[in-house]
């Protein structure tokens, strides 16, 4: 699938979520990075998986985790939370490979590049200031991927398209549809810190610049 594709295929991708590629791991190995209880995983089609979801929890966000392997790639699918694009959750799914983060929320896009626990490329689309150094490669790529999509209301697909060429695999939304292990995930918003922080309309905060504190 190239930055051209037909962005009706990638509807998954245009709003509100956020998806992890990460060499090498099972679908096993993505939750337990992320945290989740295996005992809570099952293999859902998208519109059963989705009814998982709960309209409303006291407990904090629940993210809806769908995660598979496609070739040497596994991907993690998250609907509604964003743990796949904090600090903490791509150094573990970077450790001893590499992750691709893309996260489209209300209000803020990022993609992320991770290597063995290091951020290697960190911005959010369109705003140049936000870009980590040293300067990565996917800048360029992406905004030339947006560009190409200009007014079509078409979101981080553009982007995931890329990533997925770049990866040589497929997840569109025939394949995203089908049956994969999925669970839910809590995130205590109260002890596990805010993901993706920004400074008040000054752009990311980028990994490693500021030191999380926790309540005691």
């Amino acid at each position: 699938m190239s930055a051209g594709a037909d962005m009706d295929s990638l509807r998954w991708a245009v709003a509100w979520m956020c998806v992890t590629f990460s060499r090498g791991l099972s679908p096993e190995e993505v939750f337990t990075r992320y945290g989740a209880d295996l005992d809570h995983v099952r293999v859902l089609d998208w519109d059963t998986a989705s009814d998982l979801v709960p309209g409303d929890s006291g407990d904090g966000t629940v993210s809806l985790l769908r995660s598979g392997r496609i070739g040497e790639w596994a991907f993690c699918v998250e609907e509604e939370g964003v743990l796949g694009c904090g600090e903490e959750s791509l150094a573990e799914l970077s450790r001893g490979t590499e992750t691709y983060s893309l996260a489209t929320t209300e209000g803020i896009d990022v993609f992320q590049h991770w290597r063995d626990g290091e951020c290697v490329e960190y911005f959010e689309p369109g705003m140049e200031h936000t870009r980590s150094e040293p300067l990565g490669l996917w800048w360029d790529r992406v905004e030339a991927a947006r560009a190409a999509h200009e007014g079509e209301g078409a979101g981080m697909a553009p982007a995931v398209a890329l990533v997925l060429d770049h990866l040589g695999i497929t997840l569109d939304d025939a394949v995203l549809a089908g049956p994969w292990p999925s669970l839910t995930l809590t995130e205590d918003v109260a002890s596990a810190g805010p993901l993706c922080d920004t400074y008040a309309g000054e752009g990311p905060v980028l990994p490693g610049t500021v030191e999380i504190l926790r309540p005691n």
